[in-house]
């Protein structure tokens, strides 16, 4: 299990890194289209991340939200709309696409969700 939590969060962190450089570099829409799609890497990353964890834990999930939602319950996340908000916002890019809700998600994904996930990734670092 070690080197399963060791590999997910390897990779939450590189997905990570990416999505933040993609926000500090968007100049146009292909750019805020580029880190949408990131986002959408590292939200599955995530919460994949966070349901391993968890199953460590003894806490079995099935699905984003559920994942979210224990998550929330073990105090790992402080800001449980924020996150039910990011997974829909993931849906709703994974399905569907319209240059207004793309650039409202895009200032989300730059402004709150970059920064909540960092939170995530500190706290499994320390977990």
């Amino acid at each position: 299990m070690k080197n399963e939590l060791e590999k997910v969060l390897i990779n939450l962190k590189d997905a990570f890194q990416s999505l933040e450089e993609g926000c500090m570099n968007a100049k146009d829409q292909l750019d805020k289209d580029g880190v949408i799609q990131r986002f959408e890497f590292t939200f599955e990353l995530m919460w994949k991340a966070l349901r391993i964890y968890l199953h460590k834990e003894g806490v079995l999930t099935k699905s984003p939200r559920e994942t979210l939602k224990e998550a929330f319950r073990l105090g790992w996340i402080l800001e449980e709309q924020v996150f039910l908000k990011m997974l829909e916002d993931r849906n709703e890019t994974t399905h569907v696409y319209s240059k207004v809700k793309a650039d409202e998600i895009f200032q989300r994904i730059n402004k709150q969700y970059v920064t909540e996930i960092k939170k995530i990734i500190l706290k499994l670092d320390n977990i």
